[in-house]
């Protein structure tokens, strides 16, 4: 039997779908996917911490988590356990309906961007014809629960903190929209099997090389800046606004915030590999020479080149988190406005002449 893991949920499938009725097969499967993915949004987000703070202790000279269990690996699972067990202040001056909501719309925009990912081949919640659009759509939601939790919380610090986010995030959404949709323009589809499958042979990056680069180095800016993470990270200047949108947020709903922010920045990277690096699909080099190399590239889990592509470029991200300083707010949307939005349309111009022509 193969390694993959799409084996496995063929035979599961197979299994229900033969000794139960199809509605109840179904309602099953539905479960167990659910249930599945929140596990696998949870275990992720404590790696992604554990391996921030490892980066980050070595960018610093610093050993990092060390005392609770091997290599501090254990330290997660009692922080988790501490934000668990924390009380829940009360805010008596806010407006409790929006202050509520905005969890949950934080934590179900990122969540459901989530599901849409194709961590592996045959592995994937859902497969539409609208796949990429449902993306962009869906994980715009974010921005409005923080700036509902800003407003909500009647705190002038968590209102700056909105402000800033609403005004960061949505002027760099624009141009990773672009960027995105520069590849769509190569892959002739909003399918995101379509476009893993287009890249069967090649992966984009190197099927249109110049217009695919810049739309690649244009979409990790500006999704780094979508995460909040430095030197974007204005809507959470510690040293300004003490912690920014969720100040008045604790215990498991600042845990919310804190989860969905370190998925999101996963998130970015998954679909970076889906668009730009061919997602599951193998390193194939197309000469007859390199049958052998080939070979034992397919023999590699296509989960694993997902994950290995996706958390590749995770730590890209952390090594500029801890190697350049805050930008100012005039600095942030000058890069945006007068800079990468500009390159990114002219970019997409190019692209289009790059399919035509090529």
């Amino acid at each position: 039997m193969s390694l993959e893991l799409e084996n496995v949920v063929k035979l599961a499938h197979d299994g229900l779908t033969s000794s139960l009725p199809g509605w109840a097969a179904a309602a099953i499967e539905y479960v167990l996917v659910g249930v599945l993915l929140l596990a696998l949004y949870c275990v992720l987000a404590l790696i992604l911490i554990f391996l921030e703070r490892k980066i980050c202790a070595r960018f610093q000279c610093r050993l990092g988590p060390n005392r609770v269990g091997p290599w501090g690996s254990l330290q997660l699972i009692a922080d988790m356990v501490k934000i668990l067990l924390k009380e829940i202040v009360k805010i008596s001056k806010s407006d409790k309906l929006l202050y509520y909501v905005a969890i949950f719309l934080a934590i179900i925009g990122s969540f459901c961007t989530f599901g849409a990912l194709q961590f592996g081949k045959g592995l994937a919640c859902i497969d539409f014809n609208v796949g990429i659009f449902y993306i962009l759509a869906i994980s715009s939601l974010g921005v409005i629960g923080i700036l509902l939790a800003g407003w909500s919380s009647n705190n002038k610090y968590t209102l700056i903190g909105a402000m800033r986010s609403g005004a960061q995030l949505i002027s760099y959404e624009l141009s990773a929209g672009i960027s995105i949709l520069t590849m769509v323009i190569l892959a002739g589809s909003l399918n995101i099997s379509d476009i893993i499958n287009g890249q069967e042979n090649a992966w984009f990056i190197f099927q249109a090389p110049l217009p695919a680069l810049i739309a690649f180095i244009i979409y990790l800016i500006a999704g780094h800046a979508e995460t909040n993470r430095g030197p974007f990270d204005l809507p959470e200047a510690e040293s300004e606004l003490t912690a920014g949108y969720h100040t008045e947020y604790s215990g498991i709903q600042y845990g919310f915030f804190y989860l969905a922010e370190y998925l999101n920045m996963f998130i970015i990277a998954g679909v970076a590999t889906t668009v730009f690096l061919g997602g599951w699909q193998p390193f194939h080099i197309h000469a007859d020479w390199a049958s052998g190399f080939n070979h034992v590239m397919d023999y590699i889990p296509s989960y694993i080149w997902f994950l290995g592509k996706a958390f590749s470029l995770v730590l890209l991200s952390l090594w500029v988190r801890w190697t350049f300083p805050r930008l100012r707010i005039d600095q942030l949307l000058h890069l945006e406005w007068k800079i990468l939005m500009p390159i990114s349309l002219l970019n997409m111009l190019v692209m289009a002449v790059w399919v035509l022509i090529f």
